[in-house]
């Protein structure tokens, strides 16, 4: 676990986005992988990092024409379970 933490860190700082995004491209990696536990993590973590609802909304309807709409609104309805807690 120590390893896979320190793997992180070194990937957090390996380039130049800033938190917010980094933590709005991790999101979009989770959407278009289709997992919800990393959906609602990553969500969370996007809001930590300041991003906005509308920011996090906009990750989903940017994956509409990449992962397709049945997708897309599962995935949306994974962010708006953390957005609506």
């Amino acid at each position: 676990m120590q390893a896979v933490e320190a793997l992180g860190e070194a990937t957090q700082s390996a380039g130049p986005l800033d938190s917010k995004t980094r933590a709005l491209v991790k999101l979009a990696i989770a959407v278009g992988s289709l997992r919800e536990g990393a959906v609602h993590s990553h969500t969370r973590r996007a809001l930590q990092a300041g991003c906005t609802p509308d920011e996090l909304r906009h990750v989903g309807v940017l994956a509409i024409t990449t992962i397709g709409f049945p997708s897309t609104m599962a995935a949306t309805s994974w962010v708006e379970d953390i957005l609506r807690a």
